[in-house]
């Protein structure tokens, strides 16, 4: 009786690390976080690729929000994020450097509005 040949299965295909920003839009989704918009500014400005607005109901859920964010960004190997506004929880900001995120409570963020400013397509010779 001749020996069976074993088959060899190809290794399977390394999946790719996640983007940060689909990191983070994943995370806002899973923290509940409300009305999220991601707006792509390459090219409009220097700071970052893409600037995350989004709404807490509550000082407690805003505050909650930027925590799991934080906690998230390490897991996946991004560097520590910078964070203002955290012990208010009125609008926090969270700076990961490719992305920053603006995280508000509704009436802060309909004051402020900064989406609509970024959302702006600027004239490339404009000045």
């Amino acid at each position: 009786m001749a020996a069976a040949k074993k088959k060899t299965e190809p290794a399977p295909a390394a999946v790719p690390e996640p983007s940060m920003i689909d990191v983070v839009l994943a995370n806002l989704e899973d923290a509940k976080a409300e009305q999220t918009v991601a707006i792509d500014i390459t090219g409009k400005s220097s700071l970052t690729d893409h600037m995350v607005v989004t709404s807490g109901r509550s000082n407690r859920h805003v505050s909650a929000i930027a925590d799991q964010l934080i906690k998230v960004l390490r897991e996946h190997g991004f560097s520590k994020p910078r964070i203002e506004g955290l012990p208010h929880a009125d609008w926090v900001l969270v700076d990961a450097g490719d992305v920053i995120v603006h995280i508000f409570r509704p009436e802060v963020r309909e004051f402020y509005n900064i989406e609509k400013m970024w959302a702006v397509d600027f004239a490339a010779d404009a000045h």
